[in-house]
């Protein structure tokens, strides 16, 4: 019995909201809405800004340098892309896949309050990363045999090759800068990041 009096409060209750509301009152709703809308977009910009900034200009070193060896001529122009976009662009996708990692431990160690714990993560992450480009460092150093391997003129694979070679210092900057961008993002200090 005292079930159906519950239910049938319930139905009451529902019975007095207005089917239509007041024009006043759904003004009042909306302005509120797009207020918080509002507020969230900017606490959205001021995390995200930063990062974007920070990726699309990491991106550019790439494209800038193969803008200028497209003035050098095509045989420049074609070696320094394979280099960008093969060599050191898997390499680039393999680092910032690792980087990750660390960007979900320091996540839940921010979550967590484990402050302690960002420091370690860091240092075990570059360690982790500079091992792994030991262990890359082959493709730079015999990318001419690897691209002749593949298919590529023989012209074309001895000027990667040199260019690969001076790469090498770019490689190991992956492995300190992405674990290092990570870091800072967790922590949600992205401004820091772009400088």
């Amino acid at each position: 019995m005292g079930e159906r009096d519950d239910e049938a409060e319930g139905i009451l209750e529902k019975a007095k909201i207005p089917l239509l509301k007041d024009q006043n009152v759904a003004e009042e709703e909306n302005g509120e809405i797009k207020k918080e809308i509002w507020l969230e977009t900017k606490k959205l910009w001021r995390i995200v800004g930063p990062a974007i900034f920070t990726r699309v200009t990491t991106n550019l070193i790439f494209v800038i340098t193969q803008a200028f060896a497209g003035h050098l001529g095509e045989l420049e122009l074609a070696a320094i892309s394979i280099v960008n976009n093969v060599i050191i662009g898997f390499n680039y996708s393999l680092f910032i896949g690792m980087a990750t990692a660390l960007e979900t431990l320091c996540g839940q160690a921010f979550g967590a309050k484990k402050y302690d714990m960002f420091g370690v993560y860091l240092q075990r992450s570059w360690i982790v990363l500079f091992l792994f480009s030991i262990l890359l460092l082959p493709m730079y150093i015999f990318a001419t045999p690897i691209l002749k391997f593949m298919g590529q003129p023989d012209d074309i694979a001895e000027l990667s090759g040199i260019i690969s070679v001076w790469a090498i210092p770019t490689h190991f900057s992956f492995a300190f800068f992405f674990p290092i961008n990570r870091f800072l993002q967790c922590q949600l200090k992205n401004s820091v990041c772009n400088l």
